[in-house]
């Protein structure tokens, strides 16, 4: 009797410490579920694109701005002066093999409006036919061009409707719209993937955005009364800046919109005229 009671005893010892182990472990486990979950709770949001974050966000949209941005490695810039607005961007030819002729980052919308696009190279193309679409049902349906502003904000409005819904993806492109508006003059319009669209003096996209925009702001009140060939030496001079680099003719492309001028490429030989001044002069 004493021998069943004594091990009936230690099973009971036996059994609760089993049980104390058994939830220290359960308790240590609930402990680092937590740590996990407050660690990782921001990025359960960023499964959908409908869905907001407890801090206010879309993050399928941001990744959409920041793709935009980093992706292809590209800075561009734009700037309007006093009759004319110029789009200049970096031209990288992917591989060795590809025709360069066929690289581009600024279209043609109509014959007196552009677009530099800033991203996703596929993406940049499905964006310039849906605004050529636009921009030419606009003259079908009223008789006149399609201004500027008004295809800025229709695409803006198409880039948010993106956002509402959880079986569409945002465009990961930044568009920078430039014309010569028979009322206003010059103007240049940004619209980025989720939807905001602004008017701008100059502006810049890509991965070297923010640099390049600082050093437009340092002379944004002279650009007012720039002509033609200092508003182009002027956005040549910031990519110029913010990339440290002198570039060749062949590695960037711009595009200029004078007065009630059609748009036009500017040839490796008028790029190479205007770099050659800029290494003469300071600008």
């Amino acid at each position: 009797e004493p021998y069943r009671a004594g091990v009936v005893v230690a099973c009971k010892r036996v059994s609760h410490r089993s049980a104390e182990r058994a939830l220290e472990r359960r308790s240590r486990l609930r402990r680092g579920r937590g740590a996990v979950v407050g660690m990782s709770r921001d990025s359960n949001y960023d499964h959908h694109i409908t869905i907001f974050s407890s801090a206010g966000k879309l993050y399928q949209v941001e990744y959409a701005i920041r793709c935009a941005q980093t992706a292809s490695g590209l800075t561009s810039v734009a700037a309007r002066g006093k009759s004319a607005v110029v789009l200049v961007t970096q031209k990288k030819v992917p591989d060795r093999l590809v025709d360069p002729s066929s690289v581009t980052n600024i279209f043609k919308v109509t014959e007196k409006l552009a677009v530099l696009m800033t991203g996703l190279p596929a993406d940049c193309r499905a964006a310039v036919t849906r605004l050529r679409y636009e921009a030419n049902e606009f003259k079908f349906q009223y008789g006149y061009a399609m201004p500027v502003a008004s295809l800025a904000k229709r695409i803006a409005d198409i880039s948010q409707v993106y956002t509402q819904k959880a079986s569409l993806r945002p465009l990961a492109a930044i568009c920078i719209l430039g014309a010569v508006d028979d009322e206003r003059g010059p103007q240049i319009f940004k619209v980025d993937p989720a939807g905001h669209f602004f008017p701008y003096h100059a502006t810049a996209a890509g991965a070297k955005e923010s640099e390049a925009n600082n050093f437009l702001e340092k002379k944004v009140d002279d650009l007012q009364a720039y002509d033609t060939d200092q508003t182009i030496r002027y956005a040549i001079a910031a990519l110029q800046s913010v990339l440290s680099a002198d570039f060749k003719s062949t590695e960037i492309e711009a595009l200029v919109l004078d007065g009630g001028q059609r748009a036009r490429t500017l040839t490796d030989r008028e790029i190479d005229a205007h770099l050659n001044v800029l290494a003469e002069t300071d600008l």
